[in-house]
C-alpha cells in the first residue's frame, strides 16, 4: 500500500471484495429465501458503501435484467454480478434456457466422446450469452468436482463426470464456450468436493485421501482448467488432513496459497464458497471466518453472515499487522483485472427489458431439446410392455425431493397433466406433505397402500441430491416399495428424473416387462419426452440422436 488509508476508504476497498446475495425479484416481499437474500434497504446501503459483488437467484430473465441495472445504479463502481447457473440461465431464471445437468453429458461421453465435447462447448456458449444478455458478467461454473462417490448428497448430477478424464474433457469444453462470450468463469469446489458423503451446507466433510490420490483425481480437473484460462476458483468447505490438519480448505493458506497459487500457478480470482454454510458458520463467527479466509488467500468473500463484521475484521487485521497489506493490493488488482475482461452491459447486450421477451434463440432451444433427447434412457426397450391403461382408475405417485414451491412441478407440469390425461390421478408425496410410508410395516412392504387407493401405480421420482437435505432422501425405501407394487401386480411404470445412481439401483430390480425411463433433467422438456415415450409405446424406439445438429 503506497499511502496510508483513512478508515472510510479502507472499508470501501475491503467492501469491494465482498459478494452478497440478493433476490432477482425487485420487491422484498418476493424474496424466496429471506434468510440469505438481503432486503433492498440493506442492499442499497451496502452497495453505496462499496460492496462490489452480488449473487442473484429467482425471478424471470426479464426481471433479472432490470434487477442488474438497478443494482448497478445503486453502486458507484462496476459490480461483479453472478449466479449459480450450472444448468443454464433457465435453471434459476424463468424464460431463459434450462439445460440438462452436466452429468447427462458425462453419460453421453461414455458412448460418444466427440459429440459430448461439442455439446459441452455449446452448453458453455449458451450459458454465457444468456447470462450476459440478462446483465450477469460472472457464471459460477463449471463444477470441476469428480463425483466418484454415488452417495454424494450435494454434488451428484452437478458434476461433469465421475472420472478425471471425463470431467477434464467436458469442463474445458464448457470453459471454451463460456469464455467466447466475455463472461467470467469459476471452477469449483477447490480442491474437490466429489468424493464426500456429507453436505457442507450442513456439516464439515472430511476428505481422508493422501496427496498422491488428490493429485490423480481431485486436483486434475483444476490443473486443466487453470491451463485453459479459467477466471476464478471457488473454495470448498472441506477438511483435508493431507493438505492442512487444522483448517478447512476455505480457511487454509496451505491450500489456497501454497497449493493453488504457488504450485498450480493460478493467477485469477479466488472466491470462497458461501460463508453462511454450516460447515463454516457453526465453527467460526462472521468476522473471524472472513479474516481467516482472506489471510489464507481468498480474494472475494462470498455471503458472510454479517457483512459489516466481515469488513471490520479484515480492516482490523490489516491495521494490527496480522494481515499483510499486500493481500489487499493483490485482491483488488485481481478484481480489477477480472472486470476488465468483461462488461456488465456490453453494446450488443439488450438495453430494453422488452428485448428479452425472446431471450431464447432458436439454436439454444434446439440445444436444450437435443440434450434432453440424447440423455433419455429406457430399460429393456425390447422387453417392456406398453404402459397398462388404468381402467377404472390409477395412481400417479410422484416424489419430489426439492423445496416447495417446486420449480419442477408446477400445476401444469407434464408429470401431472400427461398421466392425468391417460386416466391416472396424481398423488404428490413430499417431506412437507403426504408420506407414503407406514413405519410399522415390514421392511419389504413399506408403502401404506390404503393411502394410495386402488388401481395401477405409475411412480415418478424427482431425486437428484439437493443442498440442505443430507441423508433424508437416501433413507427412503423406494427399492422395497417398487418390489411391493410388483408383487401385487400394481406397478404400471417407473420414471426417474435426476440421479443416475438412483436409476441404476432401482431399474435393476424391475421386472423386464415393466416400462421404465430415466432422464437426468427434471424440467418440463424432460418430463414431456419421458412420458410421451412411456404413454405412447409406438414412439419408444425413436432414435435418441433425432434432431441433432452441431
Amino acid at each position: 500500500m503506497s499511502e496510508p488509508l483513512n478508515d472510510a476508504e479502507l472499508r470501501r476497498r475491503i467492501a469491494s471484495l465482498i459478494v452478497v446475495r440478493a433476490s432477482g425479484h425487485a420487491s422484498d416481499r418476493q424474496r424466496r429465501y429471506p434468510r440469505w437474500e438481503l432486503p433492498n434497504q440493506t442492499l442499497r446501503r451496502l452497495l453505496a458503501d462499496g460492496v462490489g459483488g452480488v449473487i442473484l437467484l429467482g425471478g424471470t430473465a426479464t426481471e433479472l435484467h432490470q434487477r442488474c441495472r438497478t443494482l448497478q445504479r445503486w453502486a458507484d463502481q462496476p459490480l461483479l454480478l453472478c449466479a449459480d447457473v450450472e444448468e443454464g440461465v433457465g435453471q434459476r431464471f424463468e424464460g431463459a434456457t434450462w439445460l440438462v445437468p452436466p452429468m447427462a453429458l458425462a453419460r453421453l461421453h461414455q458412448r460418444d466422446p466427440a459429440r459430448a465435447v461439442a455439446l459441452a462447448e455449446r452448453y458453455g456458449r449458451c450459458t454465457g450469452r444468456q447470462a450476459r444478455r440478462c446483465g450477469l458478467n460472472w457464471v459460477l461454473g463449471p463444477v470441476a468436482d469428480v463425483n466418484n462417490n454415488p452417495a454424494n448428497p450435494v454434488i451428484n448430477v452437478r458434476a461433469w463426470g465421475d472420472t478425471p478424464a471425463t470431467v477434464i474433457a467436458l469442463t474445458c469444453a464448457f470453459q471454451r464456450g463460456l469464455q467466447s462470450t466475455g463472461v467470467l468463469s469459476c471452477a469449483k469446489h477447490f480442491p474437490g468436493h466429489g468424493d464426500t458423503a456429507v453436505d457442507s451446507h450442513l456439516q464439515l466433510p472430511l476428505l481422508p485421501h493422501n496427496r498422491a490420490r488428490l493429485d490423480a483425481v481431485e486436483l486434475a480437473p483444476f490443473r486443466s482448467l487453470i491451463a485453459a484460462g479459467v477466471d476464478s476458483v471457488m473454495t470448498a468447505h472441506l477438511q483435508i488432513p493431507a493438505l492442512d490438519a487444522e483448517r478447512p480448505a476455505t480457511l487454509s493458506s496451505a491450500t489456497l496459497t501454497s497449493l493453488l497459487r504457488d504450485e498450480l500457478k493460478f493467477k485469477g480470482l479466488v472466491v470462497t464458497d458461501a460463508l453462511v454454510m454450516d460447515a463454516i458458520s457453526q465453527r467460526w463467527g462472521a468476522g473471524e471466518a472472513a479474516r481467516l479466509a482472506f489471510a489464507a488467500g481468498a480474494d472475494l468473500i462470498l455471503m458472510p453472515n454479517d457483512v459489516d463484521a466481515a469488513i471490520a475484521a479484515i480492516a482490523a487485521g490489516l491495521r494490527d499487522g496480522t494481515l499483510p497489506w499486500s493481500r489487499l493490493d493483490q485482491a483488488l488488482d485481481r478484481r480489477r483485472q477480472a472486470l476488465a475482461r468483461t462488461q456488465t452491459f456490453a453494446a450488443d447486450d439488450a438495453e430494453d427489458p422488452d428485448d428479452l421477451i425472446d431471450l431464447e434463440l432458436a439454436e439454444e432451444r434446439e440445444l436444450a431439446t437435443t440434450l434432453v433427447a440424447l440423455s433419455l434412457e429406457q430399460r429393456s426397450p425390447t422387453a417392456a410392455q406398453p404402459l397398462a391403461a388404468p381402467g377404472a382408475g390409477g395412481v400417479n405417485l410422484i416424489r419430489v425431493d426439492g423445496v416447495l414451491p417446486s420449480t419442477v412441478l408446477r400445476a401444469n407440469a407434464p408429470a401431472l397433466t400427461l398421466p392425468e390425461q391417460a386416466g391416472f390421478r396424481s398423488l404428490l408425496c413430499h417431506p412437507l406433505g403426504l408420506s407414503p410410508w407406514r413405519p410399522d410395516q415390514a421392511n419389504d412392504a413399506p408403502l401404506a397402500l390404503e393411502r394410495l387407493g386402488e388401481g395401477p401405480v405409475l411412480v415418478q421420482l424427482f431425486l437428484r441430491g439437493n443442498p440442505f437435505r443430507g441423508e433424508r432422501d437416501r433413507s427412503e425405501p423406494w427399492g422395497a416399495a417398487l418390489q411391493q407394487l410388483q408383487r401385487l401386480g400394481r406397478l404400471a411404470g417407473l420414471v426417474v428424473y435426476g440421479c443416475p445412481y438412483t436409476w441404476e439401483r432401482l431399474s435393476g430390480q424391475l421386472d423386464p416387462a415393466t416400462p421404465a425411463f430415466y432422464s437426468p433433467g427434471q424440467m418440463d422438456d424432460a418430463q414431456a419426452l419421458a412420458l410421451e415415450r412411456l404413454l405412447s409405446p409406438d414412439r419408444t424406439g425413436t432414435d435418441r440422436d433425432e434432431g441433432f445438429t452441431d
